[in-house]
């Protein structure tokens, strides 16, 4: 499977998302984050929490593998068909 970006048609084409996913920043001491869910089901939920967590647990947006460990729950979250989310508390470039 490829990481190349999904074409406006793949993304056309993908079913709706089945579950939502916010991710805050609570600040520097722990626990840095907070994942939250305005819908989907609870159990597809509470396991992408747990999965968030291991990968988030110590890591401050400011740390250098922060990065990539926020890809990587990108890329769960694509895999779910969740809507993600991030609040790291200021704005970000895009």
């Amino acid at each position: 499977m490829s990481d190349a970006p999904l074409s406006d048609v793949e993304l056309e084409e993908r079913p709706p998302p089945i579950a939502h996913a916010r991710l805050v920043y609570l600040g520097p001491t722990s626990p840095h984050w907070e994942i939250q869910s305005d819908w989907g089901d609870e159990a597809l939920v509470e396991a992408f929490r747990s999965r968030v967590r291991a990968r988030l647990v110590l890591l401050p947006p400011h740390d250098p593998q922060f990065r990539r460990n926020r890809e990587r729950v990108n890329r769960d979250a694509e895999r779910e068909n969740f809507l993600l989310e991030w609040d790291l508390g200021y704005p970000e470039d895009n």
